[in-house]
């Protein structure tokens, strides 16, 4: 035994991974000191920048596709930022299942924040968020909102319990350990909020308490728990990104404290994500506000700068994907008048037409797209 946990061969002879409960004793060096002040620095920039802009809900609503697009891609889904907006429009698309799986996603992150609002990090909540992730998408045979009952395990396909790559706790010692984790969370701690959310992340995922969906709300509990702690006043940190991008370095960390007790490495690893992933919302926001005046200027040099016109760039924000009766419905005008507006923005190259039809006609606010769908 180690001081992360240890395997206990199981009556059908198989190893499964007890945990160490919360919080573990860490050496805490002069390296990851360094690597903590940084992130403090970067998520704090970042939660500054929430309180600043004027349309953050939006930027906000936003962020949260994209993070549930990309959590829900590193297990296997296909679909794209499009895709959701379409959806969304009620316009038919040929991959809904993987789709639908996305927007229960955004509606699991949406349930979580609101409620958090009145309602403390909890085993409820957790599966309560849970239940939202999986009742009406793929994996609703997979008892959401209910910890398994029977043994799971992690590998390659086809492997079993004997050959996985990592056997979580059985059932019963799960069951125990979410208990435990739930108490660590509402503890009086003298580690960093950070640090705690990085031990916190790794033992969930280590539990995987649920048959089906423990990735997923398992990146969803970090969030969560910042916003919670007050480190977020803003939703706007999301570690999908680059949990993707160093999908292999990621699971291998995890498992690196499972095997022998190396909380430091992973720790340090997850830090690196939260100042990497908060520079990267930083630059994609510049980028954004940098783009709403880019088209402000370029409206009132074609003195196209009427209060309609301003209200349509603001639509975009929120809706994207348009077609001109929405357009029209949304601002309060004729559809003629919506059909020259939104043709002056094609001129403009502000939105492209993306069907090539005639007739139903969709408009897409391809820059904005563009910058919010990196990684996706």
């Amino acid at each position: 035994m180690h001081r992360s946990g240890q395997y206990i061969m199981q009556p059908s002879e198989y190893k499964a991974f007890i945990p160490t409960p919360l919080p573990p004793s860490l050496k805490i060096d002069d390296a990851m000191q360094q690597l903590l002040s940084d992130a403090n620095i970067a998520i704090g920039r970042l939660d500054t920048m929430g309180h600043l802009l004027p349309n953050i809900q939006h930027i906000i609503a936003m962020y949260v596709r994209k993070e549930a697009l990309l959590s829900s891609q590193i297990e296997g889904t296909q679909a794209s930022l499009e895709d959701i907006f379409e959806y969304e429009n009620h316009v038919s698309i040929h991959n809904v299942q993987d789709v639908e799986e996305v927007v229960h996603y955004i509606k699991a992150l949406n349930h979580g924040l609101t409620r958090l609002k009145e309602f403390p990090m909890s085993i409820r909540l957790i599966k309560e968020i849970h239940y939202i992730l999986l009742s009406q998408a793929r994996g609703q045979d997979k008892t959401p909102g209910e910890f398994r009952r029977s043994q799971n395990w992690i590998g390659p396909a086809g492997c079993t319990l004997k050959n996985a790559t990592f056997v979580p706790p059985p059932p019963h010692e799960a069951i125990d350990a979410m208990g435990k984790l739930e108490l660590y969370l509402h503890e009086p701690t003298t580690l960093p909020v950070l640090v705690a959310t990085a031990l916190i992340h790794y033992q969930f995922e280590t539990i995987h308490p649920f048959l089906d969906g423990n990735g997923r709300l398992g990146r969803l509990l970090i969030t969560f728990y910042l916003c919670w702690k007050h480190v977020l006043e803003k939703p706007l940190l999301y570690l999908s990104y680059y949990f993707k991008l160093h999908r292999q370095e990621y699971y291998d960390r995890l498992n690196m404290v499972r095997e022998q007790g190396e909380y430091e490495q992973w720790i340090q690893f997850f830090l690196k994500g939260v100042i990497w992933t908060s520079q990267s919302a930083l630059d994609t926001i510049k980028q954004i506000l940098a783009l709403v005046e880019t088209h402000k200027k370029l409206l009132f040099q074609h003195k196209i700068s009427s209060p309609v016109a301003m209200a349509l760039l603001d639509h975009l924000f929120i809706k994207p994907h348009v077609s001109t009766s929405e357009i029209a419905s949304a601002l309060s005008i004729s559809y003629q008048s919506a059909q020259t507006m939104i043709m002056q923005f094609v001129k403009l190259s502000i939105v492209k037409e993306i069907t090539g039809k005639e007739r139903n006609r969709r408009f897409s606010y391809w820059q904005y797209i563009d910058y919010l769908s990196e990684g996706t």
